[in-house]
């Protein structure tokens, strides 16, 4: 059986199709499947039309949050309740497109214990965005040395996958890179990202920008290894300001080359501050041990 896992916030106009479109593909191709959709504290109809789906369609199972966990927590929400051989973590939007699942469900028969989904063009979006996506995974690759260009959440993964994730300890988690990280024998496929069935993106600049900087700490030291470089630079700048101060107070004009120094080091400093305090906050928040979710509802428990 195959378990698909669809995060969902705020995705009342999509969960109906999302769960009619997959069934049918699932059904025309003969694959066992359950659907979990993963109720993430949404504030409109989702969890209501979850629940009623789960009532009348035997396939479909739901979770709900007892409040706004984000989008890693209900991913791994449901790869600890799935019940599946392999499983699949699809966007409710359908923006990944769900007949490639099928294509996907027959890689792994063969033997591959992941197959990622990587996206071959990015779709509709800004080219600022375009350029921060790029920079975020190349040093992504230059400090993990994990390839994650065109990834996405779009991927299928073995049973043994799936129980290797659900094994990491660590509650602050970035499940796009950990789902390679852990190994295993591992294809691509390309696809392209779909236009949204409905509804807008939850995502804005914001929000992106916390995620990218979130996740990089968490899976890489790249900004430490940025202060170092910084600190070579900024060492660079102050012996040659130097030399230009002693040179031009040799010729007779009067320099003040105190301050350059003082600004480059305090530069220096409140970088190095900046990223030590935020590793330090992402000690703290491991060391308290909370769950990376809580869920309130489980639609299985009620059948």
């Amino acid at each position: 059986m195959m378990s698909i896992i669809i995060p969902s916030y705020n995705e009342e106009e999509n969960i109906e199709n999302t769960a009619k479109v997959i069934g049918g593909i699932m059904e025309e191709n003969n694959i066992e499947c359950e659907m979990i959709f993963v109720d993430d504290g949404s504030r409109d109809r989702t969890w209501e039309i979850i629940e009623n789906l789960s009532k009348s369609n035997r396939s479909v199972r739901g979770l709900k949050f007892s409040r706004n966990f984000g989008k890693e927590g209900a991913i791994f929400a449901g790869l600890k309740h799935c019940k599946g051989d392999c499983a699949v973590v699809i966007d409710c939007d359908l923006q990944h497109p769900p007949a490639l699942m099928v294509e996907m469900y027959n890689l792994w028969k063969q033997g591959w214990q992941v197959v990622e989904a990587v996206k071959a063009s990015r779709g509709k979006e800004s080219p600022i965005y375009g350029f921060f996506a790029k920079t975020f995974y190349g040093m992504m690759k230059s400090s993990s040395n994990i390839d994650m260009n065109g990834a996405s959440d779009y991927k299928l993964m073995d049973r043994q996958v799936i129980d290797a994730l659900n094994d990491l300890p660590e509650r602050i988690t970035f499940y796009r890179a950990l789902s390679s990280w852990v190994g295993f024998k591992t294809t691509k496929i390309e696809f392209n990202v779909a236009p949204r069935n409905a509804g807008v993106s939850k995502w804005n600049f914001k929000k992106l920008f916390k995620f990218a900087l979130s996740n990089l700490t968490s899976f890489t030291n790249a900004p430490l290894q940025l202060v170092t470089v910084f600190g070579f630079i900024f060492m660079f700048a102050a012996v040659v300001t130097g030399v230009i101060s002693i040179v031009r107070a040799c010729q007779g004009f009067p320099q003040n080359g105190i301050m350059p120094v003082m600004l480059f080091s305090t530069s220096l400093i409140m970088l190095a501050l900046g990223a030590i305090g935020y590793y330090l906050s992402k000690i703290y928040e491991e060391i308290k041990g909370r769950p990376r979710y809580i869920v309130s509802i489980d639609t299985d428990s009620e059948k």
